[in-house]
């Protein structure tokens, strides 16, 4: 309530430019959805917000264009598919039914990526490997699930993605 009635009061004059710091925080998903919707319907009125969030989904889903700050130091900016552009492309994603076969999965998508496609990586069980430059994703996507299938890997998951914005923000400060 305490953050609808700070957004609220902001709101007071219908500003030009509104300075928005963490907007969301313990909101939980309805209310978080309910602000986003407010803050979108502002931009679409036309006034400027300037928004500084941590939750990088909310700057992906919000934002025309993003700053990355690190340490007080502006590292990049762009709009969000302009830095993951910058980032890396594509990469396949899948999380085996059974965690067991997890380097058999991740060796089927290196496959399916394409040659010089990155190194496969794990996290929370999901294998995701970078598709090499000039490979299509979807043709990517449709070899990957059909080995997977030949080989008898159930997946819970499996799909096609950007970088997201974490993965943006660690390669540009150097974070792990």
């Amino acid at each position: 309530m305490r953050r609808r009635l700070d957004l609220a009061m902001g709101l007071l004059g219908e500003p030009r430019v509104l300075f928005l710091d963490e907007p969301t925080t313990g909101l939980d998903p309805r209310s978080r959805g309910d602000v986003w919707d407010m803050i979108r319907g502002l931009v679409a009125a036309g006034t400027t917000v300037l928004l500084t969030t941590q939750d990088l989904d909310e700057a992906d889903r919000l934002a025309g264009r993003i700053a990355v700050i690190d340490r007080g130091r502006l590292i990049d900016s762009g709009t969000p598919a302009e830095l993951k552009a910058k980032v890396g492309g594509q990469s396949l994603d899948v999380r085996p039914a059974e965690p067991g076969e997890l380097a058999k999965a991740g060796a089927i998508l290196a496959e399916a990526a394409g040659a010089g496609a990155g190194d496969p990586s794990e996290r929370d069980g999901v294998i995701s490997v970078p598709l090499a430059p000039g490979v299509s994703g979807t043709g990517a996507l449709a070899a990957a699930s059909q080995r997977l299938g030949q080989a008898g890997i159930d997946v819970t998951e499996l799909g096609l993605r950007l970088a997201s914005l974490d993965e943006v923000f660690l390669t540009l400060t150097g974070g792990k």
